[in-house]
């Protein structure tokens, strides 16, 4: 006569139950792998902008300066039309260069939060595991 002792002493449904918690551990370990490879991927292509943009904005900045010093120095000038043209052209430069200066820095707000979507997962896990504790 073969006897199940596991089952008479209610073993195999502990056993059950953690080879359960192990599986679904292991599967909600792996989305979570997922979702940190896809915000790395994020947070790679936020970096290389970041350096775009302030490569782009240092050279703005060296034509606006010099727009700016030329305009400063045709506001002497002679005539009032080239005062106008001057400073209307310095002022475009300086616009651009404040938009530029604006997306950057957004850009910059979203680099200083990485994997927030990943530290939140792994936060409410976290609470859900001390609560089956």
């Amino acid at each position: 006569m073969d006897v199940n002792w596991l089952s008479i002493l209610g073993i195999d449904a502990f056993v059950a139950r953690w080879r359960a918690n192990v599986i679904e551990g292991a599967i909600a370990a792996e989305d979570r792998l997922e979702l940190a490879k896809l915000e790395l991927l994020e947070q790679k292509t936020r970096l290389v902008r970041l350096v775009i943009l302030g490569a782009v904005l240092v050279a703005l900045t060296i034509v606006t300066l010099t727009v700016l010093s030329i305009a400063l120095m045709v506001h002497f000038w002679d005539t009032p039309q080239r005062l106008t043209v001057a400073w209307s052209v310095a002022g475009v430069w300086l616009v651009i260069w404040a938009g530029l200066l604006a997306w950057m820095y957004a850009t910059l707000r979203k680099v200083n939060n990485p994997f927030a979507l990943t530290r939140n997962e792994l936060a409410q896990d976290w609470r859900a595991l001390k609560e089956r504790l």
